[in-house]
């Protein structure tokens, strides 16, 4: 028994040190000695008063009572001390002192408020992650889960901590107990699990501690929670397509008769997968027709593709509606293109200025609605297609054909449904509501406030016979908001465009520039560019917004002429 006492004595990082009734030291330790810098040899079977005078072993001795958790400096250094008396028979023979440098007392204290510290943090994270996450030890036995591993198996703390780790397991392998045996990461198992039987994939990994196994950490995320996000990516992306066909048939404005039996007529043959052709002249809503009839369409969570074949290059509009291969020409691109059609396999292609594709692209086109197949340009291999047709023109399509610049053939394909829409001057009911309909547009657009137009207003715009139609009316609406100040509230005649000085004369060409000799206000350059803005717009007028007939008449060619109105920023080739 001594020599087990004198070993933990000699062992413990506890400095110990003992006198007997006369108060002579007949104990000190190895960590004494450490403390106090004093040799065992040098202090044993001396007076405690005199090598140690502020140890208070005499007074604990004659007052009988322990004193414990003092702080008080011992040689020099300080301690936290207990100091308690040896009582034999009743009597007092002796007192014992244990004590510790303060210093490691407290790098003690740091050490275990880090240890503290360390476990919030990791109990912060284990229960703000949305991983399902779960400890096993060494023997297969749950330690430790978190708050998403009970909510994805639907069982209790209770229900795991202490139990095996196959005690949530309906069906497979326990990704745990495999990373025990074979001591290395599993990933992506699959497993079912749970009171709600789910199916999971699992990852885990070895604590490896000091070299040797303690235990494994998975991570459990829900598979069936994956599957029904995938879907809802799906439906966003659909909703995205969508997105690309943006109008529906309630952004059609139509109190007139005229614009209520087309819409209707539009609304029978979106229920149908016939071709739709669209007439009318410029800016009177072919595109916005196009968007409505495909979104009432089965069609309407696949792709709409607008394509204006006027603004395409005729030797690259082939190439572009039906795609190529690898080096079918100079500048092909590396590995080929899919073509519009193909982009819009299951969907709608909205084929606007119709009546300007070449004779050697209607073939081809001709093949698609009779075939319902594409063949790439330097390919001889056909591609299946289904793809539904809506074409629109503002031109004669029957003069065109007389002529021989349009097939007859490819005519009747594209003429299965058609749909004239009216122009502006002969839908005048419409442009009441068109126009409070553009003033809230252009509030949000612009930061105005208009909440009404004055009859004087209405009456004028009413009597105007809009050439350009709807388009005209936006364009010509929202310069006159232009003119408006933030505190107005109503659309007034001073805020008007001098447009209307030349009612009668819509073909003549005006300048707004004007000069003094005294004062020149533009460069050149600018006023040549303002006369034939002007004169694009006032032969647009007298042709009442047939781009062809205008380009003809300006001695351009059609493509010059879309290239000439982006420029000036007259109108939109988007039919809207």
């Amino acid at each position: 028994m001594d020599r087990m006492i004198e070993t933990i004595l000699k062992t413990t990082k506890e400095a110990v040190m003992a006198t007997d009734r006369h108060h002579r030291i007949v104990l000190f330790n190895q960590a004494a000695e450490i403390i106090t810098g004093w040799h065992a040899a040098s202090v044993l079977q001396q007076s405690v008063t005199t090598v140690f005078p502020e140890s208070r072993l005499p007074e604990v001795m004659e007052t009988g009572v322990a004193e414990l958790e003092q702080r008080q400096r011992l040689s020099g250094v300080e301690i936290i001390v207990n100091r308690v008396p040896v009582v034999r028979d009743g009597q007092v023979t002796g007192a014992v002192a244990v004590f510790r440098d303060v210093s490691e007392v407290a790098d003690l204290s740091r050490q275990i408020d880090r240890l503290k510290e360390m476990q919030s943090l990791l109990e912060g994270i284990l229960h703000s992650t949305q991983d399902a996450i779960s400890v096993c030890d060494e023997n297969g036995i749950h330690v430790i889960i978190n708050p998403a591993y009970t909510r994805l198996t639907g069982l209790s703390q209770e229900e795991i901590i202490g139990k095996p780790v196959t005690v949530d397991i309906v069906d497979g392998e326990s990704i745990h107990l495999r990373v025990l045996k074979e001591k290395k990461p599993i990933s992506n198992a699959r497993l079912t699990v749970g009171r709600h039987q789910k199916e999971i994939i699992a990852s885990a990994a070895p604590i490896i501690v000091d070299g040797e196994l303690r235990g494994s950490v998975g991570i459990l995320q829900d598979l069936t929670e994956m599957k029904k996000l995938s879907r809802e990516l799906m439906l966003a992306r659909q909703i995205i397509r969508k997105l690309e066909a943006k109008y529906t048939f309630d952004d059609i404005i139509a109190l007139d008769p005229k614009t209520r039996l087309q819409v209707e007529k539009g609304k029978q043959a979106a229920m149908t997968p016939a071709s739709i052709l669209l007439r009318g002249e410029s800016g009177t809503g072919k595109e916005l027709f196009a968007h409505a009839i495909h979104n009432l369409s089965d069609r309407r969570y696949n792709q709409f593709i607008r394509v204006n074949c006027a603004a395409i290059n005729e030797n690259l509009l082939e190439s572009e509606l039906f795609g190529y291969e690898e080096g079918a020409f100079t500048g092909a691109r590396k590995g080929g293109k899919n073509g519009l059609f193909l982009e819009a396999h299951n969907g709608t292609i909205f084929l606007d200025e119709i009546a300007e594709i070449p004779v050697s692209t209607q073939v081809k086109l001709l093949r698609v609605l009779q075939e319902k197949e594409i063949m790439p340009v330097g390919s001889t291999r056909t591609i299946n297609v289904d793809v539904r047709v809506i074409a629109a023109t503002n031109a004669n399509l029957e003069k065109a054909v007389e002529a021989g610049r349009f097939r007859e053939d490819l005519y009747y394909r594209l003429n299965v449904i058609p749909i004239v829409i009216p122009p502006l001057r002969d839908r005048r009911k419409d442009i009441q509501p068109l126009v409070m309909s553009m003033v809230q547009k252009y509030n949000q657009e612009y930061g105005r406030s208009a909440q009404a137009v004055s009859p004087r207003v209405m009456e004028r715009l009413l009597a105007y016979h809009w050439p350009g139609n709807v388009r005209e009316l936006q364009n010509y609406v929202g310069r006159a908001m232009v003119n408006m100040k933030v505190t107005d509230s109503e659309l007034e005649e001073r805020h008007l465009p001098k447009f209307f000085d030349n009612d009668l004369a819509p073909a003549a060409v005006k300048s707004d520039i004007e000069l003094t000799p005294a004062k020149t206000a533009v460069t050149l350059a600018e006023a040549v560019e303002a006369t034939e803005r002007e004169l694009i717009l006032a032969t647009l007028g007298s042709y009442h917004g047939n781009r062809s007939k205008t380009a003809s008449a300006l001695g351009i060619s059609i493509r010059n002429l879309y290239y000439k109105m982006e420029k000036y920023q007259i109108g939109d080739p988007v039919e809207l």
